[in-house]
């Protein structure tokens, strides 16, 4: 018999509502996103237009952020930066769920032997931090903003895998599908009409969760000189170009470094906000 899950009091019958921490993620990651569809609604300024007269200027009225060290307006930059880091996020993620759903679907329902060799390249995988993982693909394909990408794309997919190959196995044994199965439907047929759907939905909520970690991983890529060169505004790369004056012009790098996590823990609570209620719980 079935448990039910427990739920926090609200309405009858429905989670209760989110509370504030969550709707001020969402409208934190909302800014993000319209600046990097539309920077020119934040800032009139290009990302490269420098001015050696104003070179290393504090924040103020002129400059929100201040200047960089060849006068350009740190402000603009990392409004045109928020392209970068959030398009390197969602497109490694989407690459690796991508990659994960082949390999997932293989491995429930491609017998015992694939399934052994699939998961235990898997196993091999996860053992390694992600961030070394990365760093291996981003050898094998060469530095820039495609290297980083595929890099971080490759490093989350023992996860995804592992995620949809668990919700397979379950999909594989229910009714229908083995009413498929009986009728002699092919096994990738039935894989894609009635397996498939039913899996992509805990996948999905588990890259929302794990979005987070992608734009961090391409930062810190891109931090040590892997991902976006200079002078692309990417917020790791000018986190790299302003470590050299944290000392009196701090603010080179700690506004990049600051909105940096801010969207990482916008996407992380909006993440686990979402996981939460698919799981039929409410968290905040």
């Amino acid at each position: 018999m079935r448990v039910p899950t427990p739920r926090i009091p609200g309405r009858p019958g429905r989670p209760g509502r989110p509370r504030p921490g969550v709707a001020i993620a969402a409208l934190v990651l909302l800014l993000f996103l319209v600046a990097a569809v539309w920077p020119s609604l934040f800032t009139g300024t290009g990302p490269t237009d420098g001015d050696l007269l104003t070179t290393l200027q504090a924040p103020g009225g002129d400059h929100w952020f201040g200047t960089d060290q060849l006068g350009r307006d740190v402000f603009a930059r990392v409004v045109h930066g928020t392209r970068y880091s959030l398009t390197i996020g969602v497109v490694a993620t989407g690459i690796g769920v991508a990659i994960a759903t082949v390999w997932g679907l293989a491995a429930a329902l491609g017998g015992r032997f694939i399934d052994a060799l699939l998961m235990r390249t898997t196993d091999v995988m996860l053992a390694l931090p992600p961030l070394l993982l990365a760093l291996i693909v981003v050898m094998i394909t060469g530095k820039g903003v495609v290297g980083v990408t595929l890099a971080v794309a490759v490093s989350g997919v023992p996860g995804f895998a592992r995620v949809i190959r668990g919700q397979a196995l379950v999909v594989r044994r229910s009714g229908y599908v083995s009413a498929a199965v009986g009728l002699g439907v092919h096994r990738w047929r039935v894989a894609a009409r009635h397996v498939l759907p039913n899996t992509l939905a805990p996948l999905l909520v588990f890259a929302t969760v794990t979005l987070g970690i992608a734009i961090a991983s391409a930062s810190a890529l891109s931090y040590l000189g892997l991902g976006a060169q200079p002078p692309s505004p990417e917020w790791g790369a000018m986190l790299t170009e302003g470590q050299d004056y944290l000392g009196q012009d701090w603010w080179i790098a700690v506004f990049p470094g600051l909105l940096l996590v801010a969207v990482v823990l916008a996407v992380t609570v909006l993440g686990r906000h979402v996981q939460a209620r698919s799981e039929g719980r409410v968290w905040s």
